[in-house]
């Protein structure tokens, strides 16, 4: 069995009771073996697992066996135009489990057959994607599963990532809304996943007018068409037309914080600017995104939330990847004792066992 990082997650099992220790890899003496290949770009293996609809985490072009929810598969065909059309929702070796990142997003446990191996053990791979344990608004967390080896990602893996308490931390931005003076707010998060997240908290705080870029009109729409939530706001043009009376709430994607047109539209409403964001612990962040205020608003888990879901998954071997991967792969080893290792990009092979 070998685990490695190139153009997404490889999981690949070895054919004919090898191990992958003798450099067999995927297509040892035994014949062709299995790749179980998540969230790449456009690497393609026997089975395609698509954890959630963000860019990053979708294929260029549409394998023909793809493994993922029903509202990524609606996601990802409103937000690049290209359809999912032989999606599944498990096989009998993948099972999906909400990861609590966004909506449609799915950890998968891949389930080895011991006969593929030569120790005659089965075996459980856990990939999480992204993935948060926190309910949030309309989410539930992540509830980890039991797992022999555990593939995650480690966004905030340092201890300087420690969140407030959902309950305090959505109050806090409630209550900024509400208190805010009659100037319009510019709301920045991701088109998918917090700009929803932000429209449920303006809602909840304020009567104000609603309105959305048109990339979180988008996915809006496409939440709404496959799934029960709604998201009533109106538009905002995306070439910078201005329909603002003065004291709307209005949500924009966190990549236009620092556009001309947006930096116009505010200043010629006297607008503030709030950025939502787990690196908002970071003061850099607030003068990066040119904000007057900010709150640790994420999808993501913190580093406390982090080491919880390791110690609930209790794995032989965890592999980090993204963010703090190698600061966390140490802190597993070094204060738990795991045999835990950063998922280097590139690199040529990672045996489990």
């Amino acid at each position: 069995m070998a685990v490695r990082r190139r153009d997404g997650i490889h999981i690949e099992v070895p054919a004919g009771g090898g191990d992958g220790a003798d450099g067999g890899g995927a297509d040892g003496p035994g014949g062709a073996g299995r790749t179980f290949v998540a969230d790449a770009s456009s690497a393609v293996g026997d089975v395609n697992v698509v954890s959630h609809a963000h860019a990053d985490h979708t294929f260029s072009r549409t394998p023909e066996t793809v493994v993922c929810s029903a509202a990524t598969a609606a996601l990802v065909e409103a937000r690049t135009g290209k359809s999912v059309p032989a999606y599944r929702e498990g096989t009998d070796e993948v099972t999906l489990y909400p990861s609590g990142h966004v909506v449609g997003s799915r950890a998968a446990l891949v389930e080895v057959d011991g006969r593929d191996r030569a120790d005659g053990a089965d075996r459980r791979y856990l990939y999480t994607g992204d993935f948060s344990v926190r309910d949030r608004l309309y989410l539930e967390g992540f509830d980890p599963v039991n797992a022999d080896v555990l593939v995650m990602e480690t966004t905030y893996g340092e201890p300087d990532y420690r969140f407030p308490a959902e309950d305090e931390l959505q109050a806090a931005i409630r209550d900024w809304l509400a208190d805010a003076p009659d100037r319009p707010l510019f709301l920045f998060g991701y088109s998918l996943g917090r700009a929803q997240k932000l429209q449920r908290l303006a809602s909840q705080a304020t009567n104000r007018r609603l309105v959305v870029h048109d990339a979180v009109r988008t996915v809006n729409d496409a939440v709404e068409s496959a799934t029960d939530l709604s998201f009533p706001a109106e538009t905002l043009a995306a070439d910078g037309g201005d329909p603002l009376a003065g004291d709307e709430v209005v949500v924009l994607p966190t990549h236009l914080s620092r556009t001309d047109w947006v930096t116009d539209l505010v200043e010629r409403h006297d607008g503030l600017k709030a950025g939502f964001s787990g690196w908002a612990v970071d003061e850099s962040f607030r003068y990066r995104g040119g904000y007057d205020v900010t709150f640790p608003l994420t999808d993501h888990c913190d580093f406390d939330e982090l080491v919880a879901t390791v110690r609930a998954v209790d794995p032989e071997v965890v592999y980090t990847h993204h963010g703090f991967d190698e600061a966390f792969a140490d802190h597993l080893a070094t204060r738990y004792g795991y045999d835990a290792r950063p998922l280097l990009g590139d690199q040529t092979r990672l045996d489990d066992f």
